[in-house]
């Protein structure tokens, strides 16, 4: 068995993102402080059935572009045990997780879930046209991210890999390094380096890439046409599609994390309250009476 330091332990560690927040096509979830889960928003498919979850420590919920039909969402959990749980629509057999075990991040997409395994390889299940599933070879990854048609991996080593579609670049990313976090929309993907710095390659129609100039970011949420960074000051900064209001953060303060939908964004504060802008059709943003939602690194 290969070595692993302390410090390279940790680092692996740091970066399984234990996401307290999630915002899906049309539904929000919400990770709360005892390890039960509430949502809100469209609920067609049994998305937000997640009522009877417990010692649940990160929540993933798939974002779904516009134009897909109402309603084709899933919602997943991972268990403290690394076991996993799912609901919602499951015409891809996206929600075939009950085997998984030795499971430490989770990622949602749209048809598709993929799962990091503590010793760094990852599994998928879902749809695979684009070869969006192909991550069985993949290893020593420390972080995993879903966009529509493509997935992307965080190397230990900083470096960063995907598979999937790549029609609009949206998969070149092997010439990235220092990247402590990753985040895919529908068709662009968006990485946090260790310095704060910020970097996206993809479709930049809306200009939802426009990130070069951000700095202190410690946190980032990928939506289907726009990009939120979470700065070391708790306020928070959009770019991309705001038909919807999806990127009128603004005037956000005091945020420890934040997620980003289809049309919708949300913010967690540091007292376990939630914010949330843009389209509110389906009630996915109704998040003003949630508290206790668990606060990273509580």
């Amino acid at each position: 068995m290969d070595y692993i330091s302390p410090k390279e332990s940790a680092l692996k560690v740091k970066r399984w993102a234990k996401n307290s927040i999630a915002a899906g096509r049309r539904h929000s979830v919400g990770l709360k402080s005892d390890g039960t889960v509430t949502a809100v928003g469209d609920n067609n498919y049994g998305q937000c059935s997640v009522s009877d979850w417990f010692d649940i420590v990160a929540v993933a919920a798939s974002n779904v572009h516009m134009a897909r039909n109402t309603g084709n969402a899933h919602t997943i959990g991972l268990k403290s045990d690394g076991t996993v749980v799912a609901v919602g629509w499951n015409k891809h057999n996206q929600c075939d997780v009950n085997d998984w075990c030795d499971i430490v991040a989770v990622a949602a997409g749209w048809c598709r879930t993929i799962g990091l395994k503590s010793c760094g390889s990852v599994i998928a299940v879902g749809r695979n046209n684009y070869g969006e599933c192909d991550v069985s070879g993949w290893r020593d990854i420390v972080a995993v991210a879903a966009g529509d048609w493509h997935t992307i991996g965080l190397n230990s080593d900083g470096t960063v890999t995907a598979v999937g579609n790549n029609r609009y670049h949206q998969c070149s990313v092997n010439d990235w390094c220092d990247i402590e976090s990753v985040g895919a929309g529908y068709l662009h993907t968006v990485g946090l380096k260790l310095d704060g710095t910020t970097v996206a390659v993809g479709q930049n129609k809306l200009g939802q890439c426009d990130v070069s100039s951000w700095r202190g970011i410690v946190a980032i949420a990928v939506g289907s046409k726009h990009t939120v960074g979470l700065k070391s000051d708790g306020t928070v900064m959009a770019v991309g599609w705001n038909e919807y209001g999806q990127c009128n953060v603004s005037d956000w303060y005091d945020i420890v994390a934040v997620a980003a939908g289809c049309t919708h964004t949300i913010g967690l504060k540091s007292d376990g309250t939630v914010v949330s802008v843009g389209g509110n059709e389906n009630g996915q943003c109704d998040v003003s009476g949630w508290c206790d939602i668990k606060v990273p690194g509580n």
